[in-house]
């Protein structure tokens, strides 16, 4: 029985089905359905170690739109400091190879042109696409210059029967913007503590104004929110926002050789060990914030340093 046993393990460890009759699972009590000849290559589909091809020809488009004016009717509050986050990311995107385009303050109308096109280009020579959305929002939607867009309506544009170049290949989203109207009060650990430094005088924290889309039914979408749903996301008006900030340093740091979902939990530490140690807003002093994500990948995804074109199998 014991050999009999390893023959069976050995057998999917070759990647084969286990075949057996039902009567050979009586002692492990897993059920066996004899009509059920659907055979997986464990090899490949469950691969733990399965990237996603990042050698194509180009890393991909990225678009930042960032959003610091607002049309006087809307009544929002200049979004200072997320100029910094403009620049900070454009910068770290550049580096990792991807072929920027930054849109500032732009206008309902112009949003939506410029997703259907980047939406309707051919990414076939692309590794992945990024777009990221610097604004104010509110349950499931997002403040443009002098209107509102819908969440959805963003993603919808990217799903595999809107946009076949990028099926297959990671589609990520960065929502920098609150989520809710509630702080996220301090709570204390036994552990190690991280200090949070000064910041110059001026530089005080404020809160972007709420999103909470529901999540695509499409494989290969990563959603990267600010903060968890319910809560404000935090905004210094000289350095830009936490987690913007951290996102950037951990790209810096640890871009080109952690897997992303790696680095975004460490993103979730490091702007967790934040706190409102100085703001206009009384209210908001010692308040915590903690990013959260919504992964659909199906690979490892790494933004390794490319190889020479001629190098590339």
């Amino acid at each position: 029985m014991e050999s009999e046993e390893v023959k069976k393990r050995q057998r999917l460890d070759d990647g084969a089905a286990d075949v057996s009759s039902p009567g050979d699972h009586a002692d492990t009590g897993v059920l066996a359905d004899a009509a059920n000849v659907n055979e997986v290559d464990s090899n490949s589909i469950m691969d733990p170690q399965l990237e996603y091809n990042m050698n194509h020809g180009s890393r991909g488009l990225a678009l930042i739109f960032n959003h610091e004016n607002f049309h006087w009717t809307l009544r929002l509050n200049q979004r200072r400091g997320t100029q910094a986050d403009s620049i900070n990311l454009e910068c770290r995107l550049r580096n990792l190879g991807f072929t920027v385009h930054v849109h500032k303050d732009i206008c309902t109308t112009e949003f939506h042109q410029v997703i259907l096109q980047a939406a309707k280009a051919d990414h076939s020579g692309f590794d992945c696409f990024v777009c990221a959305v610097f604004t104010h929002g509110e349950p499931g939607t997002l403040y443009t210059k002098d209107g509102l867009v819908k969440t959805n309506d963003i993603l919808e544009q990217f799903r595999g029967t809107e946009c076949p170049s990028l099926v297959g290949k990671p589609k990520i989203f960065i929502f920098q913007a609150c989520r809710g109207d509630k702080h996220d009060e301090p709570v204390l650990v036994e552990t190690d503590a991280v200090d949070h430094h000064l910041v110059p005088e001026e530089n005080v924290v404020v809160a972007d104004a709420g999103i909470a889309p529901t999540l695509p039914s499409a494989a290969d979408f990563l959603l990267c929110y600010s903060v968890a749903e319910g809560y404000y996301s935090h905004r210094e008006t000289v350095n830009g926002s936490w987690y913007i900030q951290d996102l950037v340093t951990a790209l810096e740091r640890h871009g080109s050789e952690l897997e992303l979902l790696e680095l975004l939990t460490l993103v979730n530490r490091m702007v967790a060990a934040r706190c409102v140690d100085r703001s206009n807003d009384i209210k908001s002093l010692g308040k915590k914030q903690v990013p959260c994500f919504l992964s659909m990948l199906t690979r490892k995804l790494y933004f390794r340093v490319k190889k020479p074109t001629n190098q590339i199998a």
